[in-house]
């Protein structure tokens, strides 16, 4: 195995994959060389820094601390996630090549392989930011829709579906892709605890924007553009403009473009000093960022001399204020009752709404404003509807009328 060759096959593919994906077409290879030289390393990667997260870091839980997986039950979740990774490649590369003469492509199952493994290399390379607190999870799902991007930009030069199809050809691979996600997410928690060719060309095929094959199509035009940037940036040599477009192909990959999230001193007003009639007694405000994407978020507590007390978080998503959107578009929806308790997920009022209760008397309420903000009250109460009046107290018409600030135009 040559890691130099490997590690500038994986800066190509992320960097300029337009220009490489042909490259990859005409190669000789193998099976065996393929999974060798370049499957195996890349897809222990999700799986070794999972397990250093679950079980070594541990997980946050909200009011409930941090959550660790024992360390056998880690590993051979570890081990049972990589080998069921490497069979999920190949399963998928199955898939492609079946669908091929569908959207009006030429089958091969090694070409079809060669671009699973590559399309994938985006979503393992993903992987390492799993051990990295909240941005590092917006980090790990960029991966995971960017490696979409690369399968689409693949599929004509690998599998020769016309342009026009590929668009549909990646929604049933992606769809496939995801069932089987599922499938090794629960046997590893279990352990753990068409039609012929056409002549149409794809600029004279118009698509309803608010169906998913049409957010979907709006999606690649965008990632087309960032990419078109990353390769600019990458001829000129320039390292602080390459980080730039980097962090704008993120952005697009995120749903929102490039977003510079409120700066400290914007968003402290919103935490009010007093909370259901108690005092705020400590506050942190705080911006991160990394590859031109930006975070802010502000945290709070107040309590009373009875021993009561309530925490505040108000966040600023940033560049990833996109997912709120698909978010809400995707009309996400909860409703469960246990003899503990309840946990809701619905929309109110354009706004996508949480509710969580224990029996035992804590709980969490959370809005999403205007697609961007989340804002939530977690702790002890004697009913729920407290919880929800403390949340009310905070600015929200204030946070809504923010909505665009810092937005950059495309």
């Amino acid at each position: 195995m040559d890691i130099n060759k490997l590690i500038e096959r994986v800066k190509a593919i992320l960097l300029t994959p337009k220009t490489e994906w042909p490259v990859i077409a005409t190669e000789s290879t193998t099976v065996t060389d393929l999974y060798k030289n370049y499957i195996v390393i890349l897809a222990a990667i999700p799986a070794v820094f999972g397990f250093i997260k679950g079980s070594l870091i541990g997980i946050d839980l909200p009011m409930l601390g941090t959550m660790r997986v024992g360390v056998g039950a880690g590993l051979m979740g570890m081990v049972i996630s990589y080998a069921l990774g490497l069979v999920q490649v190949y399963v998928i590369a199955l898939i492609v090549d079946t669908l091929a003469p569908t959207f009006g492509g030429r089958k091969n199952l090694l070409q079809a392989l060669k671009l699973a493994a590559y399309a994938f290399t985006a979503a393992w390379v993903a992987g390492l930011a799993q051990i990295v607190p909240w941005i590092g999870a917006l980090l790990a799902l960029a991966g995971g829709i960017y490696s979409i991007y690369l399968l689409y930009l693949g599929l004509p030069a690998l599998m020769q579906c016309p342009p026009d199809k590929a668009v549909g050809y990646t929604v049933v691979t992606v769809i496939v892709a995801i069932v089987l996600s599922f499938l090794i997410a629960f046997v590893v928690g279990s352990i753990t605890g068409g039609t012929a060719p056409g002549r149409v060309s794809s600029s004279d095929i118009e698509y309803d924007k608010n169906s998913p094959i049409g957010k979907l199509d709006d999606w690649t035009k965008k990632m087309e553009q960032a990419s078109k940037q990353v390769e600019a940036a990458q001829e000129s040599g320039d390292a602080s403009a390459q980080t730039e477009a980097v962090g704008q192909m993120l952005g697009a990959a995120l749903g929102s473009g490039k977003v510079e999230a409120l700066a400290p001193d914007q968003l402290k007003p919103f935490i009010p000093d007093s909370l259901a009639d108690m005092p705020r007694t400590d506050i942190s405000v705080e911006r991160n960022g990394a590859m031109g994407m930006q975070i802010s978020e502000a945290r709070a507590t107040f309590a009373d001399d009875g021993g009561r007390s309530l925490q505040l978080e108000i966040t600023d998503t940033g560049s990833a204020k996109g997912l709120m959107a698909l978010a809400g578009f995707a009309s996400l929806e909860e409703d469960k009752q246990t003899q503990d308790g309840f946990s809701k997920t619905y929309k109110e009022a354009g706004r996508l709404v949480h509710e969580q209760w224990d029996n035992g008397g804590r709980g969490e309420y959370s809005v999403v404003v205007a697609e961007r903000f989340t804002v939530k009250v977690a702790g002890a109460a004697k009913e729920f509807d407290e919880l929800k009046d403390a949340l009310n107290e905070v600015n929200l018409a204030g946070l809504e009328a923010l909505k665009d600030a810092g937005v950059q135009e495309d």
